[in-house]
């Protein structure tokens, strides 16, 4: 475990030895089930107005946005691209559509394409605890 001084944690510090690919955990999730774990993954995106969540690849196409408990504390705005570990509850869940166009204003987007969000989304998120930018 790092010490409490170690500048790439983000949250609680952790063990990062069991980090699994997120695809081992979250094929078995069903709806509105949840499982505590560490995952590792690629940065997709970032909140660019204070770094309040992220999204992490899944690849095919699909992303899992990561928020931070209790609204505890931030990533930076800069990391798409960096790989991170994070330790948390990781659920599969519906999001509604006031939430996917805030976050999409969060995200930079045109009010057309904000606006064009009509329905909600069952997707992988994940309430992280702690977050290691590993590189």
């Amino acid at each position: 475990m790092a010490e409490e001084t170690d500048s790439s944690y983000f949250g609680a510090t952790f063990a990062i030895e069991n980090a699994q690919e997120p695809q081992a955990v979250l094929v078995n999730l069903q709806p509105q089930d949840s499982i505590e774990t560490t995952l590792k993954g690629t940065v997709k995106e970032v909140c660019q107005a204070k770094g309040c969540w992220m999204t992490i690849d899944l690849g095919e196409g699909e992303s899992m946005r990561v928020t931070f408990k209790d609204y505890g504390f931030f990533m930076p705005k800069d990391i798409a691209g960096k790989e991170v570990i994070f330790t948390g509850l990781a659920k599969y869940s519906e999001t509604d559509i006031e939430t996917l166009r805030h976050y999409a204003e969060d995200a930079g987007k045109s009010k057309e394409e904000v606006l064009a969000i009509d329905k909600a989304e069952q997707s992988y998120n994940f309430v992280a605890t702690g977050v290691k930018l590993v590189n």
